[in-house]
């Protein structure tokens, strides 16, 4: 069976009207910065991906789980600016904090060889080595948006330095 094609409009239509505007902005952004959107129908709603026209990889995406719609950002170069991340608020870095270790990163025999490596990075002087795909994900909120455009902004503007 072939898969449906999903616009960006039938995706905005299913998001939350508090944060829509924020979904708008971040989608034009991510375009506009050589970004390519994927869209895809999941068992928990709409999904999509963003990948970085340059390095061909994702840079973020956008899902809904039962509390809510999140982001995931892919933070390669999350050591690159600490700064920023010491200004994340703390319900942002517990999210970090709860996320899965890299066991890659801490014993390279014991993951999945196909498995990317994950991230090590600090924040507020303190050490983590996480997973890539739980390392950065979060809730859209008021709160945290932000820091979720900031976050996005700056991992932008290191894959495009390179």
């Amino acid at each position: 069976m072939a898969q449906e094609t999903i616009s960006f409009e039938q995706f905005l239509n299913t998001v939350n009207t508090d944060y829509q505007d924020f979904i708008q902005d971040l989608h034009v952004y991510l375009t506009n910065n050589e970004c390519k959107a994927k869209f895809e129908q999941k068992s928990s709603g709409y999904f999509v991906s963003y990948s970085h026209a340059k390095s061909k990889k994702s840079i973020a995406n956008l899902l809904f789980r039962k509390k809510g719609m999140m982001v995931r950002i892919y933070g390669e170069h999350a050591s690159e600016y600490v700064d920023f991340l010491n200004t994340l608020p703390e319900d942002m870095v517990q999210s970090v904090e709860k996320a899965l270790v890299c066991k890659r990163l801490i014993d390279p025999g014991a993951c999945n060889p196909k498995c990317s490596m994950g991230y090590d990075f600090t924040i507020e002087n303190k050490r983590f080595q996480k997973c890539k795909n739980g390392s950065f994900v979060f809730f859209i909120s008021k709160a945290n948006n932000p820091y979720i455009k900031s976050f996005i902004e700056h991992e932008i503007k290191e894959r495009t330095a390179i």
